[in-house]
């Protein structure tokens, strides 16, 4: 993996985010076990103490932004994130290792991005990770295949429950519902934890979403600048309709048999003479 020097002065990372000033800062920076907190702004910062910047890595010490070099974390690299295996083997190494994250506006938190390790460390580790790589990649490769039984499983048991609350829709349309709702990673309805126990109303919500999007113009609407509440009202009969479709008739409720008004018939036993009824 290629090593990273952490930028020297005058740069400045073109990925890194903003970090507010602790005064405007709405959310807590996170909490490293054990390790020193690296924050990496896009904003141009300078060292509270050698006023060197703008900073592409900063420590905050008593509220004030501190260069590397000036928190004595100038001799570490940087390793971004991705390899867990040489990011767990570079901490285990290195002496003194830095967490590196960076504020993420939009979802309002810190993001971690890597570490900050010894060089020497970092060689080791890479060592380490080259002598069993071909073990750690059949590992991933059985981890995979086990990971595609599983979705295979779920998509077959979500297609199964989706045909028993829509018994018209198309075997091939309930298995295609069931693939995109349930896609691993995706966080859709498949994935949430209704989803995962097939619950009805997650089973409904994945057939409703994929109506509205294949079976209307819904995503026409959109395209042409529709908020999304108008573009589902104005599809919502559309959507419903197909629904009913695939549900069939409701079954018309038992009827209970009238009782019988017919007279009573007797019978006379001939041998006894007496009179039963019928």
């Amino acid at each position: 993996m290629t090593r990273a020097v952490p930028p020297q002065a005058g740069t400045t990372s073109p990925q890194a985010e903003a970090v507010p000033p602790p005064a405007a800062r709405t959310t807590p920076a996170p909490a490293a076990a054990r390790s020193p907190l690296v924050l990496q702004p896009v904003k141009r910062r300078r060292c509270g103490a050698c006023r060197r910047g703008p900073l592409g890595f900063l420590t905050l010490e008593d509220g004030q932004p501190r260069c590397l070099d000036c928190a004595d974390l100038g001799h570490l690299v940087f390793l971004p994130r991705g390899d867990t295996a040489l990011t767990r083997r570079a901490r285990e190494e290195s002496t003194l290792s830095a967490v590196v994250v960076r504020f993420h506006r939009k979802r309002g938190r810190y993001e971690r991005q890597g570490v900050l390790v010894e060089e020497a460390a970092l060689a080791r580790a890479e060592a380490r990770c080259l002598a069993d790589s071909e073990a750690r990649a059949r590992r991933r490769a059985r981890d995979a295949a086990r990971r595609a039984a599983l979705d295979a499983e779920f998509v077959a048991e979500f297609a199964a429950r989706i045909l028993r609350l829509f018994p018209g829709c198309p075997a091939d349309r309930a298995t295609a519902i069931a693939a995109h709702a349930g896609a691993r990673g995706s966080g859709r309805v498949g994935r949430s934890a209704a989803g995962r126990a097939f619950s009805q109303g997650a089973v409904a919500a994945a057939v409703r979403a994929a109506v509205r999007h294949v079976d209307t113009p819904y995503d026409r609407l959109l395209m042409e600048g529709a908020p999304r509440r108008e573009a589902r009202s104005r599809v919502a009969g559309a959507v419903t309709a197909v629904l009913n479709e695939w549900q069939g008739p409701t079954p018309a409720p038992p009827t209970t048999p009238a009782p019988s008004t017919a007279p009573i018939g007797l019978h006379r036993n001939t041998t006894t003479g007496t009179v039963r009824s019928m």
